[in-house]
């Protein structure tokens, strides 16, 4: 009598009971996790080279790799973004006092050329009359006001959980340079047992899409981000530095950097300053045209560009689901999506036909 239970049967049950529960015991550390991940899939051409200058020795390598990673992407964007928390605080108290006095409408957004009156008129009744501003965020978002500064302003100071994901982060992505190359053969090993037609094929495909996209979308960001923050300061904006911060944001979605220096632009005309604002837009517009002109082409493969909805859709849900780092982890996320759903569009136009022609 054949048993009921076979024992590869049980064994596979077991396997994933384990990786379940390693899925619930360690999914805080899923976060930093892909972000070492994302870095080094993106890094690691460099990695390769800075392997030979360092004879092999891949624990040099890898902690070489490190402080250039420290040096020039964690210490700028952390300086960044502390300036940027300390502007928003800033954007907070003044809320926080317009909600409780009141706040008149300031001479810029009546002088703006077309829209001035009307958004003078919102401006009157939703932030002049006191206690006009909670009642309009309590109406959009369903909580109240002071609920939702606290929340900002507690966020703004909890610097030591992101310090502690960075160094998570840091740690991962030393042992992803240094043991990287065992870890890649053994997932091959895997890979061509489950898929031993497409695994070749798809396992190339995996690291250019994140790099591409990784590349594409994180440093053209942050240098339309920098450039663009230098240009508000030059310009005379207040809070440059969260201005460029934002503008940074809203780059990785096409059509958002040009959004965002046109409303900085439209500012300045309104604040009585129309040469700085025609001078900011006009660089915006000069800067991006070379970047989608000459960098990006070059900077941008790969064998998966997104277009704009799975984008926006990356961003959105990665920034729910993770906060900072989900701006990168969700588009990449979506870029493999979209990278395995065209592999297997391709796999089923390479495929026979189930029914032969007709006659």
């Amino acid at each position: 009598m054949p048993p009921v239970f076979r024992a590869p049967l049980i064994a596979r049950g077991l396997l994933l009971l384990m990786l379940a529960a390693g899925v619930y015991f360690f999914h805080g550390f899923l976060v930093p996790v892909l972000a070492a991940l994302i870095i080094g899939f993106a890094t690691w051409p460099l990695y390769r080279r800075l392997l030979l200058r360092c004879h092999g020795n891949t624990t040099l390598a890898a902690s070489v790799a490190i402080g250039v990673v420290l040096v020039f992407l964690v210490v700028p964007l952390s300086v960044a973004l502390h300036f940027a928390i300390r502007e928003a605080s800033e954007f907070v108290h003044w809320a926080m006092e317009a909600n409780r006095h009141g706040a008149p409408v300031p001479a810029w957004v009546e002088a703006l050329p077309l829209l001035g009156t009307p958004l003078a008129t919102v401006w009157r009744e939703h932030l002049s009359e006191p206690h006009a501003l909670g009642e309009w965020m309590q109406l959009l978002s369903g909580q109240h006001f002071g609920n939702i500064s606290r929340t900002v302003l507690k966020t703004a100071g909890d610097l030591f959980r992101l310090f502690l994901l960075v160094l998570f982060m840091l740690i991962t992505l030393f042992f992803v340079y240094k043991d990287g190359a065992r870890m890649a053969a053994q997932l091959d090993r895997v890979g061509e047992h489950l898929l031993p037609e497409r695994w070749q094929h798809f396992s190339r495909v995996v690291p250019a899409t994140v790099s591409a996209t990784v590349t594409g979308m994180g440093l053209i960001a942050m240098g339309e981000g920098v450039v663009l923050g230098l240009a508000y300061w030059v310009a005379g904006v207040p809070s440059p530095v969260l201005l460029g911060v934002i503008t940074g944001f809203m780059a990785m979605v096409p059509g958002g950097a040009p959004l965002a220096f046109t409303l900085v632009s439209l500012y300045l005309v309104g604040a009585g300053d129309a040469v700085a604002g025609l001078a900011l837009f006009v660089w915006g517009s000069v800067e991006l045209f070379v970047v989608d002109k000459t960098l990006r082409p070059r900077l941008v493969g790969g064998p998966v560009k997104l277009p704009f909805l799975p984008t926006f859709f990356g961003l959105v849900g990665g920034v729910t689901t993770m906060g900072l780092v989900g701006l990168f982890v969700g588009p990449v996320l979506m870029a493999l999506l979209v990278a395995i759903w065209r592999e297997w569009l391709r796999g089923l136009q390479d495929a026979p036909p189930l029914l032969p022609p007709p006659p």
